[in-house]
């Protein structure tokens, strides 16, 4: 069976890196639920089934966190012993602060005006700013391994994929 102790990227036989082939992850998640999959063990001992449902699980859960940038960043600096998520790590820039808060506004704006063409707009910009985050976390983990500022992009991030995940809850609130 498999060691528990290797980490999310040593499990798929990954480089560390944000920075990723998602191919080659997608073959080796493949490749490794055909080897652990609990139906394999359907006719095993009770511990092996036991052993095989929780690979499957670590081996889901790893995945998962991989194949999703937010999350893998976040995994990748919490592997260098950075917690960016910590909820005392809050602090911010004040132009990234004004900025939020136009975003908000004209969110809100858009919702009272029933706006859709705001709401486009705003989405166009915060789509826009959310790959230049995972642009910037890239050179940030892998090139510069500048882990603080990597730790204040990803709340960047985290911030502009929950705006728009309130932007997609107007757009059904206006249908």
């Amino acid at each position: 069976m498999l060691d528990f102790s290797r980490n999310h990227f040593e499990l798929f036989g990954l480089p560390a890196s944000y920075t990723l082939d998602s191919e080659r992850l997608d073959r080796a998640y493949r490749n490794l639920q055909a080897e652990i999959h609990p139906d394999k063990f359907a006719h095993a001992g009770e511990a092996e089934q036991r052993l095989a449902m929780q690979w499957a699980t670590r081996v889901n859960e790893a995945y998962q966190t991989l194949r999703r940038p937010f999350e893998r960043a976040d995994y990748l600096l919490q592997l260098r012993g950075i917690h960016a998520m910590d909820a005392k790590n809050t602090s911010m820039p004040m132009d990234f602060l004004v900025q939020q808060m136009e975003w908000r506004e004209q969110l809100e704006d858009a919702k009272t005006t029933r706006d859709v063409a705001v709401l486009e707009r705003l989405e166009k910009n915060l789509r826009g700013e959310a790959r230049d985050y995972q642009a910037r976390l890239a050179e940030e983990i892998d090139l510069r391994r500048n882990d603080s500022l990597a730790a204040e992009t990803l709340r960047k991030l985290r911030f502009t994929d929950k705006l728009l995940a309130e932007v997609g809850a107007a757009y059904e609130d206006m249908e």
